[in-house]
């Protein structure tokens, strides 16, 4: 979800968003950015969230199969500039080329938490109570 507007992103943000997030992986892939972090780390854009006026970008970060996030997010916001220079012409029917910002994605945190939860014995013992009860 957006962190931009209080009612949720218009369909034209997630649209755009999804563009430029395809564009980023695409780029991230063929490493094009010369920088030993990205290039030996795997890296999932999970989201990006467009402002309204699709001037800054959010792209949500995290490494494949875990760890720390803080030098890949730093190694990104350093490349800022090149990778908008690159994303350019993929992205030319946008009237304004995005500044791009980089950010943790930590919904798969909020999942994992959520998971252990629902499995921990006190949800347990009420679901099997409603099980009985019907």
């Amino acid at each position: 979800m957006s962190k931009f507007s209080g009612k949720g992103p218009s369909q034209r943000q997630l649209r755009v968003g999804e563009n430029v997030r395809h564009a980023l992986t695409q780029l991230l892939q063929r490493g094009e950015i010369q920088n030993d972090v990205l290039q030996s780390n795997v890296i999932s854009i999970s989201e990006v969230a467009m402002s309204p006026d699709l001037k800054i970008a959010t792209c949500y970060v995290s490494p494949l199969g875990g760890g720390d996030a803080k030098p890949i997010i730093k190694a990104l916001a350093e490349n800022a500039k090149f990778i908008r220079g690159k994303l350019s012409p993929e992205l030319n029917q946008m009237k304004y080329m995005p500044s791009f910002r980089f950010r943790e994605d930590t919904s798969f945190d909020n999942y994992s938490k959520i998971d252990a939860l629902l499995h921990s014995p006190q949800v347990k013992r009420d679901l099997d109570d409603s099980e009985e009860d019907q």
